[in-house]
């Protein structure tokens, strides 16, 4: 298949990404590349500034469009591009291949090298930096005549002052609003009649103009200007116009003077026929000199989307070329707006309202989730998957199996399997020399070697829980080195075993294995942990796992599950509900904020975790892993001869998993999980909390037993070495019988 990438999720690609939601293409396999999931709508930012929209209504999710249209996300930003060995670089992952790659990740703010301007004026490029700032500047603001000085005078700085001056004066302020211009008018590059009517409505509400002024400096209090002239300043906006992001800095590809990727009509970038460059990060080589507007990125989308299928099919690519004269409406921030159009200019609140059923229309296209997470009605009945569309086109709704630990074999089958196999019980003649096996519950083997010593081992596979090889292949080796960390002992050497998809032939076979290798040694470098080799074979889908072995020093200290007493408090150190995110996400139901989240937890190794335990005295540990919560804490409760009873209001939970939850969305292996071999009590009010404790969990976190007086000092050592989201969530009592319980309180 030929490997497409888009490296942003800019105005023209997410309408790449939902025309082939609409019409996909198996011939094609297609990455998206975005260091943030969240793109905004630039058309609506002023009116945020405003307060007329709320933070959601302008921003459109990446992640849940190429769920939809079966692209492959990585959430990493893009650091460069090989043009010539055709190779996007990611930043701390292995350069990504591609047939054809087409770069839509926007500008940066002019000017910003100038002394003092990051650390004191606010840019209004990327956009999502801007939405991400302005609530926290405004309620900064404590003065009853703030002064506000708004850097560039094009259509987005004219925007702005009057959005903001509507905002302050609707907190009940006095601002005092001044907009400077280097050039020689307002609104350079738009229609004069434009400028005129902006000119006088500035006048109306009392904003002051300055042209032909040129900033030298900003400062804490004011903006200093070439002429040594001082402007008091409470809050500096910068909006100087678009500059070049890094990202093709020494790169191969032909930049134009102010660097900017170079590109002909046809939206290729010039002398690479296989690279397409839209948006702002683009200057046409026939239109040099073209404003950087949104309307021209949104113009693009079709020309995009049609070049990429003739590209593929040989045929000869359409021109673009930008309109001559848009309808240009510009938000006055007090139900006004003002408009040009063939050269007329009219303002009042039916432009604004045009505009805005413009603007909404437009986001109503591409914004498949509500801010709680659920399908909005135009997405409501479209899952993902390869079943996503039926073969007229219409959207179907497709259960899909969970990847990760998910997909393991339920507790209750499997123990009646291990027991029916007769491998519940240890060999007695191997009884000197195994320390754990099969007949204990805990997360690894251990043995001794006829020299004495003592070794640690485990082996953990699972199949791919999302379309990046590169962060299945880092996951499954935290995952696999878990099950050691669970036992107190540091993994010291690995082995791989890799399924590799029957159809991927050939490069795409190679391509795949070094990915996933290459994720996994970004997860055992840093840790000390020698990758020695493994072994590769080929099946239905991509399965990963790793064989790993550790030393422990003395068989006796070892953390074992057998090990809780009776008042032990047992402390979770990361949060739940991994496995309904992960559900979720493959039926493009996850948000990307929450889909980053989860896999920066399914990330974080438990060796930090694990030398906490060791710091504080802990005896008895497990990880937590695709059985759930419950699952493991059953297994200790056995184990151990203790009942448990779970604190389920207190579980910590990663962002979205009890939204998800309380939608009735299930990971496929939650329901056996129910199901398990201890005598479960649930006092807890049914819902999403309690539901949470058995949501299988992959790369999940570690359950420590601390006596009760080092609890607390476990949780703060815990949160000060970046697990946050620590918690006490469970007490051990004494069982009452023969047979354990876990209490669900």
């Amino acid at each position: 298949m030929p490997q497409v990438v888009l490296v942003g999720a800019g105005h023209t690609h997410i309408q790449v990404l939902r025309h082939w939601m609409m019409h996909p293409d198996p011939a094609v396999e297609a990455t998206l590349v975005v260091d943030t999931p969240i793109a905004v709508y630039s058309g609506m930012a002023p009116g945020l500034v405003a307060g007329q929209y709320e933070r959601h209504e302008l921003e459109i999710d990446a992640v849940p469009l190429a769920r939809r249209a079966g692209v492959r996300v990585v959430l990493a930003p893009c650091t460069g591009i090989e043009a010539t060995n055709r190779r996007v670089l990611v930043e701390g992952r292995e350069p990504l291949p591609f047939d054809v790659a087409s770069f839509d990740v926007g500008s940066t703010v002019a000017g910003l090298e100038l002394p003092g301007v990051r650390e004191h004026a606010v840019p209004t490029r990327p956009i999502n930096r801007l939405a991400a700032a302005i609530s926290g500047r405004i309620e900064a603001v404590t003065r009853l005549q703030p002064n506000v000085v708004v850097v560039g005078s094009g259509a987005g700085g004219i925007e702005l002052a009057f959005c903001i001056d509507a905002r302050l004066r609707g907190l009940g302020l006095e601002p005092r609003i001044t907009i400077v211009e280097a050039g020689n008018r307002i609104l350079p590059g738009y229609h004069p009649a434009l400028a005129r009517r902006i000119g006088a409505a500035a006048r109306e509400r009392d904003l002051r103009t300055l042209v032909d002024t040129t900033v030298a400096a900003v400062d804490e209090d004011c903006v200093r200007i070439e002429d040594g002239r001082r402007l008091d300043s409470d809050l500096t906006f910068w909006v100087t116009g678009a500059a070049a992001l890094p990202i093709f800095r020494g790169s191969d590809l032909p930049l134009c003077d102010r660097g900017f990727a170079r590109t002909r009509p046809t939206l290729q970038v010039e002398g690479h026929d296989h690279i397409f460059a839209v948006g702002d990060c683009a200057t046409l080589i026939d239109q040099p000199n073209r404003p950087r507007a949104g309307v021209y990125a949104v113009r693009m989308g079709p020309y995009l989307i049609e070049n990429l299928e003739r590209l593929k099919t040989g045929q000869r690519l359409r021109r673009y070329r930008p309109q001559d004269d848009f309808l240009a409406l510009l938000n006055l921030g007090d139900g006004r707006a003002a408009g040009a159009k063939w050269g007329a200019a009219f303002e009042g609140r039916w432009v604004m309202r045009l505009k805005d059923r413009i603007d909404r229309r437009f986001m109503e296209r591409f914004q498949a989730l509500d801010p709680e997470g659920a399908a909005l009605p135009a997405f409501g009945a479209m899952r993902a998957g390869p079943d996503a569309h039926g073969a007229n086109g219409e959207p179907q709704s497709t259960r899909m199996f969970c990847g990760g630990c998910a997909a393991k074999v339920g507790p209750d089958r499997l123990s009646r399997a291990l027991a029916r196999a007769g491998l519940d019980a240890r060999p007695k003649a191997e009884g000197d020399q195994i320390i754990l096996d099969i007949g204990t519950p805990d997360d690894a083997v251990a043995y001794r070697t006829p020299a004495g010593d003592r070794i640690v081992a485990s082996l953990d596979a699972f199949s791919a829980f999302t379309d990046d090889p590169w962060l299945v292949g880092r996951v499954a080796a935290v995952n696999a080195c878990s099950d050691l960390h669970a036992t107190g002992v540091t993994p010291r050497f690995a082995q791989a075993i890799v399924t590799l998809p029957h159809e991927a032939d050939g490069e795409t076979a190679e391509e795949l294995l070094i990915q996933v290798l290459a994720g996994a040694r970004a997860a055992l470098d840093p840790e000390g942990v020698l990758l020695l080799g493994g072994h590769t074979n080929t099946g239905p889908e991509l399965v990963v796992g790793f064989h790993v072995e550790g030393a422990s020093e003395d068989g006796h200290d070892l953390l074992l599950k057998s090990r809780v007493r009776p008042g032990d408090a047992l402390v979770l150190t990361k949060p739940l509900g991994s496995g309904v995110l992960l559900a979720a996400d493959r039926m493009g139901l996850c948000p990307g904020r929450w889909l980053r989240a989860c896999f920066a937890s399914m990330q974080t190794s438990n060796r930090c975790a694990m030398e906490a335990a060791r710091r504080a005295g802990v005896t008895a540990a497990t990880d937590v892993s695709g059985f759930g919560l419950a699952g493991h804490l059953g297994e200790m409760a056995q184990a151990s001869g203790v009942n448990l009873e779970v604190y389920v209001d207190a579980l910590p939970a990663l962002p979205g998993a009890l939204e998800v939850l309380g939608r009735g969305e299930r990971s496929t292996s939650h329901d056996q999980n129910t199901r398990l071999p201890v005598e479960v009590e649930r006092l807890a009010a049914p819902g999403p909390r309690l539901e949470l404790v058995f949501d299988p969990q992959t790369a999940g976190g570690l359950v420590a037993a601390v006596p009760p007086k080092r609890a607390d000092s476990l949780v703060r050592d815990l949160q000060n070495n970046g697990l946050q989201a620590a918690s006490i969530i469970a007490r051990a009592r004494a069982a009452r019988s023969r047979n354990p319980v876990l209490i669900l309180a």
